[in-house]
């Protein structure tokens, strides 16, 4: 009795004992396996399938198919050509009995597309590896507190302590206010009691040089914080 099997893609005619050079399969020489897609078997035509129906077969070795060459040549005016050589991974089988009926219930592992497995296998290996990752981002996080940045730490900490709106002195906007912070100068009294010393530091820090005394900083501070 024969059957015609449909495995790789490819249709192949059996009868038991046949050695056949099948797609590559999922398995290790010695393996017993079972193909379930059965398009035919005896006279008996599936549609597409014969329910129930399947092929036994031992696995014999895995091997590699003839070394096939594909030479491409462009146009001249491209002047490019590429020489590849390829060699299809192949998995030989022997036939083994050929069940027209209870092939669901005969315990044997289905065949299964090794290069399928194995494009499986590397997703969730991808995927493990990126849980992994994540995960150690997370226990880093958890484990090592930030730092605090020295140019934020200032203005929370004056947020906190509840800080003057310098913007109200004469020549201040959103960026030298953030660098007054940075300082850690946030009230109008701070400045209101700065020294001539004070003012020629804060004056080279904020690149500020002069500006001080003409906008007339102490003043409107001494006043602001009143």
């Amino acid at each position: 009795m024969f059957a015609v099997l449909k495995t790789g893609g490819k249709q192949y005619r059996v009868q038991s004992g046949d050695v056949l050079r099948v797609e590559k399969l999922d398995a290790q020489a010695g393996d017993e396996i079972q193909f379930n897609d059965v398009l035919m078997v005896g006279d008996t035509i599936g549609a597409p399938l014969v329910e129930g129906a399947g092929v036994k077969a031992t696995v014999i070795d895995q091997i590699k198919g003839p070394k096939t060459i594909n030479f491409v040549k462009r146009r001249r005016k491209h002047g490019s050509q590429r020489k590849k050589g390829h060699r299809q991974q192949l998995t030989l089988v022997r036939i083994g009995d050929i069940l027209e009926s209870g092939a669901d219930k005969s315990g044997i592992r289905a065949a299964m597309s090794g290069r399928g497995m194995a494009f499986a296998t590397g997703a969730v290996a991808m995927a493990a590896a990126g849980a992994a990752a994540a995960y150690a981002a997370t226990r880093t996080a958890d484990e090592k507190p930030a730092k605090a940045d020295k140019k934020t730490a200032a203005p929370k900490a004056a947020e906190a302590s509840g800080s003057d709106d310098l913007k109200q002195l004469s020549g201040v906007g959103p960026a030298l206010e953030k660098k007054l912070h940075a300082e850690g100068i946030t009230t109008f009294a701070q400045i209101a009691a700065w020294t001539d010393a004070d003012i020629e530091e804060f004056g080279e820090k904020l690149n500020f040089k002069g500006r001080i005394e003409r906008e007339g900083w102490i003043e409107q501070a001494k006043e602001l914080s009143k």
